[in-house]
C-alpha cells in the first residue's frame, strides 16, 4: 500500500486466522484482525490481492476493528498486556497517526462504538472504577434512574458546546460507563452521549445522519434494551428489549423514520423488527420485518444507505445467510426480495456490508480456521487471497474432525443439544475415554468451528463431547433462561446427563469420563467434579469461578452488575451463591484437577483457581495450577494458546488412560 509505515512482523504462521473485516467507503481495501504473527493484530490490504500489512505491531491483541464511512481513519480495540482494560485507538490506513482516543488513563476501560455517518466523530464507551475526579464532574448530566434515563451530551456530533461536554474520558462515576462522541482529529472535545452510574453494559450503535438521534444497547445479561437518545434535548424517546449476543443490535434508516432492531422481545427467538418513528423519535407502530421458526437473527448488518440488509441465522449452531431489500414505504413491515447465498463453511461470526454492494464475511468452520470472504454483487463467495487455505486449518497428516450433531434429554425432560467428536482411528464398535468440554458465557453456544483444542485431544485419542446445557444460546429465550437462581443446580445436573447420554449411546466409556471449560464451564467444571464426585477421573477448570463471594468482590463493577441478573444477588441471594459454589462443597472433590487461568483476568480472578487448587491439595487430590503470563480472560497469543492446550491434554491423557 504506497505510503505504508506499519511493521511487518519478521515471522508469519501459515495455519492462522482472519476475523472481523471492516471494508473503506469504496470496498476495495479491508482492515481486519489476523493472528499470523502469534498474536491477533490489526492488518490491511486490498480486497481482491495478497500483499496485505499489518497497521499496528505492539503485542498487544486487537479484538474489534472499524473503517470510518469517510476512509481517513480505521478504529480499533485493543487489550494492554491482554488483560480485560481495553483501549480505543485510530489509526491513519497508511499506518500513520496512530493514537488512543479513549481508555489511556490507569484503571479505565474503553470499547469501541459506531462512527457518525459523516465520519467525523467515533462513539467510545469508558468505564472507570475510580472515583469522579474531573473538575468539570458537576456539569456532567448523570441518569436520573437506574433504568434508561438518558444522560445526553445536549450538541448534534461536530458543534461545539463546551458548557455541556462532558468529563475528561476515563472519568465515568466509579462503578459506571459511559458513552461519548470523540473527534479523532481532535478539533472539538468529547461530547457525552449516556452515562450510567453502576451499569453493566454500554454500546452506542449507531447516530442518525443529522445527528439528532443516538441508539445505545445498555443493561445486564438476559435485561439487554435498545434505547433512542434525542441528542438535543437530553431524553430518551423508545426503549425495547433487545437479544444477548452480538452488541450491534440495530440501526437507524438514512431518514431516521425507521429504526431495524435485532430482538427477542416478547418472543423466543431474536428477529428482525422494523420500528416506525416520528419526528421525535417516539415509536408510530413496531412490526416484525423477518424472523424464522426456531431459528433466531445472530448478526443484523445495514449499510449507510439503509437500503438493504444482510441477515446471519443461526440454525442450530450453523449460519444461514440472507440478504433482504429494506422497503421504507411499506406500512405492514415487510421487505424486499431476499437472496440465500451458500456459503462454503458453517458459521458466519462477522458481516461487513460494502456500500455499493455485496459484503465481506468472516466465516468459520469444522475444517478450518476463521477467514474472510467476499461476496459479489451477485453475492457469489470467493476466499480472499490473504486467508488461510482450508488445507493450512492444521500441519499436514491428520485433518480436521467433522463433528455430529446430538441431542439427549436431561433428567427433568429439557433436551440438550450438542457436537460429537469421535478421535480418528478409533474402533467404532468400543467405547472411549471422553472429554465432556463445557462452553463459557453461560449463553454462549457451541458452534461447529475448528478448535486447535478439540484437534489436540482427539490427536491423543479422547473423543470430545461439546453440549449445550441449560443457559446456552441458540435453543430460544426459555432455554437461556432455565438456569436463573436454583435452576443452575439443573445446570449442573445436565452436565452428568450429558456425560451418560454418550456413554448409553456406546461412544463413551464410563470409567474414562473427564470434563473441562473456560470461564462459566470452569465454573460448571469445578461444579460437577463436587456434585459428581464418582463420575469423572479428571478435570480442567479454565477461568472458572470458585466462590461466588469471592469472585464478587474482585471482579470488574459493570462485570459484577450484570452477573447479578445471571447468577444472583451478592447480598440478596447470598445464601444460594453460597450453596451454588464449588467451594462450599470442596470436601467431595476426588478427581484430579488442571486450573489454568491468565494472570491479568480481572473478569474472573486468578485467586478463584488459586484457592479451589490450594483447597485441593489440602484434602491430599492432586491438583495443579497453570498461570499464563500477558494473559486475561481470553488466551490471545499463540504460545501461551499452544501451551494450554497441551498442558490440558497432557493431563487429562495422563488420567483417563486405559489404566487408574
Amino acid at each position: 500500500m504506497p505510503g505504508h509505515r506499519g511493521v511487518d512482523p519478521p515471522t508469519l504462521l501459515v495455519a492462522h486466522g482472519c476475523w472481523y473485516p471492516s471494508a473503506d467507503p469504496t470496498g476495495e481495501h479491508v482492515a481486519f484482525i489476523c493472528d499470523r504473527a502469534g498474536v491477533p493484530q490489526l492488518w490491511s490490504g486490498p480486497a481482491r490481492g495478497t500483499e496485505v500489512h499489518v497497521l499496528d505491531g505492539d503485542p498487544d491483541p486487537v479484538t474489534e476493528v472499524s473503517w470510518s464511512p469517510d476512509g481517513r481513519w480505521i478504529a480499533y480495540t485493543s487489550a494492554p498486556g491482554g488483560g480485560e482494560h481495553t483501549r480505543v485507538l485510530v489509526v491513519r490506513p497508511d499506518g500513520t497517526g496512530r493514537q488512543v482516543v479513549a481508555g489511556a488513563e490507569p484503571g479505565s476501560s474503553a470499547h469501541l462504538g459506531c462512527w457518525t455517518r459523516d465520519g467525523a466523530a467515533l462513539a467510545v464507551t469508558v468505564a472507570q472504577p475510580s472515583p469522579l475526579r474531573s473538575e468539570h464532574a458537576g456539569s456532567v448530566p448523570l441518569p436520573l434512574e437506574a433504568e434508561g434515563a438518558s444522560a445526553a451530551g445536549g450538541r448534534t456530533p461536530g458543534a461545539a458546546s463546551p458548557e455541556r461536554d462532558g468529563p475528561a474520558l476515563g472519568q465515568a462515576r466509579s462503578g459506571g460507563l459511559a458513552a461519548y462522541l470523540v473527534d479523532p482529529d481532535a478539533a472539538t472535545a468529547p461530547v457525552l452521549l449516556f452515562s450510567e452510574e453502576g451499569a453493566a453494559s454500554l454500546r452506542a450503535c449507531d447516530v442518525s445522519a443529522d445527528g439528532r438521534f443516538a441508539l445505545v444497547r445498555r443493561g445486564p445479561r438476559g435485561r439487554r434494551e435498545a434505547l433512542v437518545l434525542d441528542t438535543a434535548a437530553g431524553r430518551t424517546t423508545f426503549a425495547l428489549h433487545v437479544a444477548d449476543g452480538d452488541p450491534w443490535i440495530g440501526r437507524f434508516s438514512a431518514d431516521a423514520r425507521t429504526l431495524w432492531l435485532r430482538s427477542d422481545a416478547e418472543r423466543e427467538f431474536a428477529a428482525l423488527l422494523r420500528v416506525r418513528l416520528d419526528e421525535e423519535g417516539r415509536s408510530r407502530g413496531l412490526s416484525v420485518a423477518a424472523e424464522r421458526e426456531q431459528s433466531a437473527l445472530d448478526l443484523l448488518s445495514v449499510p449507510d444507505h439503509g437500503r438493504w440488509a444482510v441477515l446471519a441465522w443461526n440454525a442450530h449452531g450453523a449460519t444461514e445467510l440472507e440478504t433482504v431489500g429494506l422497503t421504507l414505504d411499506r406500512t405492514d413491515g415487510d421487505i424486499g426480495p431476499r437472496h440465500h447465498p451458500v456459503l462454503p463453511h458453517e458459521v458466519v461470526t462477522r458481516i461487513a456490508p460494502v456500500e455499493r454492494g455485496g459484503l465481506f464475511a468472516a466465516l468459520s468452520g469444522s475444517r478450518r480456521r476463521p477467514g474472510i470472504w467476499e461476496l459479489d454483487e451477485a453475492l457469489v463467495p470467493a476466499r480472499t487471497g490473504w486467508s488461510a487455505r482450508d488445507e493450512d486449518a492444521v500441519p499436514p497428516g491428520r485433518p480436521p474432525v467433522r463433528p455430529v450433531p446430538l441431542r439427549c434429554e436431561a433428567r427433568d425432560g429439557l433436551v440438550l443439544g450438542g457436537w460429537y467428536y469421535r478421535a480418528p482411528e478409533q474402533d467404532p464398535g468400543r467405547p472411549a475415554p471422553c472429554v465432556i468440554h463445557l462452553h463459557g458465557g453461560p449463553e454462549e453456544q457451541e458452534r461447529p468451528v475448528f478448535d486447535p483444542l478439540y484437534h489436540e485431544l482427539l490427536g491423543r485419542g479422547l473423543d470430545v463431547f461439546a453440549p449445550d446445557v441449560r443457559g446456552s444460546s441458540g435453543w430460544g429465550r426459555s432455554f437461556v433462561d432455565a438456569d436463573l437462581g436454583a435452576g443452575r443446580f439443573a445446570a449442573i445436573d445436565d452436565v452428568a446427563d450429558c456425560a451418560a447420554h454418550v456413554v448409553s449411546l456406546g461412544y463413551a466409556d464410563p470409567l474414562r469420563l473427564g470434563v473441562m471449560g473456560r470461564s462459566y464451564g470452569g465454573y460448571l467444571t469445578m461444579a460437577s467434579l463436587v456434585w459428581h464426585p464418582d463420575l469423572f477421573r479428571a478435570g480442567v477448570a479454565v477461568c472458572g469461578m470458585s466462590d461466588f463471594a469471592t469472585f464478587f468482590a474482585g471482579t470488574e463493577p459493570w462485570i459484577a452488575q450484570s452477573a447479578a441478573a445471571k447468577y444472583g444477588h451478592p447480598q440478596h441471594d447470598r445464601e444460594l451463591l453460597r450453596s451454588l459454589s464449588p467451594m462450599s462443597r470442596i470436601d467431595q472433590l476426588r478427581a484430579p484437577v488442571l486450573a489454568v487461568h491468565g494472570e491479568h483476568d480481572t473478569n474472573v480472578p486468578p485467586t478463584e483457581s488459586e484457592q479451589f487448587v490450594r483447597a485441593a491439595l489440602d484434602r491430599g487430590v492432586r491438583a495443579r495450577q497453570l498461570t499464563l503470563r500477558n494473559e486475561g480472560h481470553e488466551f490471545l497469543r499463540a504460545d501461551n494458546r499452544r501451551l494450554y492446550r497441551r498442558a490440558a491434554a497432557d493431563w487429562l491423557e495422563r488420567h483417563l488412560g486405559p489404566a487408574p
